[in-house]
């Protein structure tokens, strides 16, 4: 079971489909393997990035199993829902496959930090002794939740284990749960997002980790176990190396489809396809993306870099 003392990198995992639409079966095998071999601790299916919101409650779950059967890492699944009742459903079933813990994100309906407090404890009256992931990404979402608010969500529900964080600029949210945390607050696991656009610092801020879908997740892990090892200067060596593709993934509304087509192009996945409504990268995105690429190779190979990649 998902608990707060979880760190490393949970690689946020796409959702492969076939060039009609389909769930594509073998590539969520394809897919796990590669984000195991590349230093996943752990993975969080169904996503924002996972394209969610466009699979059935049926789809959903033969992603969940599909993907549990295929390895032993904790795995964490998205069961945000516009009510209740669809939440209950699909946390119940991924937890009675074998998943380690689900994520909610709040709707975009909470207006004030009351709101955001009585949801979340509706969350947890509703999923009963699961543990849950609060996903705070206001960029998406537009709640905006303070720290004072998630701290009293962490006292009041203590099945709340994770804080996912993606709120930017957000570091100085990291610091002051962690003091408060120092200060006698309940201590749990902060994992972050953002396509890792700043995880050097927000481990310098006392993260645990990353929670995001980057294409070249052994970048992720890398950073960590620099970090771990006290070996700053090195893990800013690596990060920079991949920092340029780490921006062009960031672009709204395009990032999916540029993660997807490195993740193809990589044989992660058989098919860089987007589910509709959703784009693919016109010629020129994917010749700067591949160009991009090419030119983190070198940089790697310039530095002895030995990620993985």
């Amino acid at each position: 079971m998902l608990d707060e003392t979880a760190a490393g990198v949970f690689t946020i995992a796409v959702t492969p489909f076939l060039p009609d639409g389909a769930l594509d079966g073998d590539s969520i095998d394809r897919m796990t393997d590669f984000y195991v071999a590349k230093g996943a601790t752990g993975l969080t299916l169904l996503g924002i990035m996972g394209e969610a919101g466009k699979l059935s409650h049926d789809e959903s779950l033969t992603v969940v199993r599909r993907v549990l059967a295929r390895t032993r890492l904790p795995v964490v699944v998205g069961v945000s829902a516009p009510g209740f009742a669809a939440m209950r459903a699909l946390a119940q079933d991924a937890m009675a496959a074998g998943a380690a813990g689900v994520m909610v994100a709040p709707p975009a309906s909470l207006r004030n930090d009351d709101q955001i407090v009585g949801y979340f404890q509706g969350v947890a009256e509703t999923l009963g002794d699961i543990p849950f992931v609060l996903q705070d990404f206001p960029l998406v979402t537009t709640v905006t939740i303070p720290p004072k608010v998630i701290l009293k969500v962490v006292e009041t529900c203590p099945t709340c284990v994770m804080l996912k964080h993606e709120d930017w600029p957000g570091l100085e949210k990291i610091a002051a749960l962690r003091r408060a945390s120092e200060a006698g607050a309940r201590r749990i696991s902060i994992l972050c997002g953002n396509g890792g656009q700043f995880l050097p610092e927000e481990m310098d801020r006392g993260a645990d980790g990353a929670m995001t879908g980057f294409a070249f997740p052994e970048m992720m892990a890398e950073v960590v176990r620099l970090f771990r090892a006290g070996q700053r200067e090195r893990m800013h060596e690596v990060f920079a190396a991949y920092l340029p593709l780490v921006r062009y993934e960031s672009q709204p509304g395009l990032g999916l489809a540029v993660r997807k087509h490195v993740l193809w192009k990589r044989g992660a996945i058989a098919h860089p396809t987007l589910r509709k409504p959703g784009a693919g990268l016109t010629p020129a995105a994917v010749a700067e993306v591949e160009a991009i690429v090419a030119r983190q190779e070198r940089r790697l190979a310039q530095i002895g870099a030995e990620t993985g990649a």
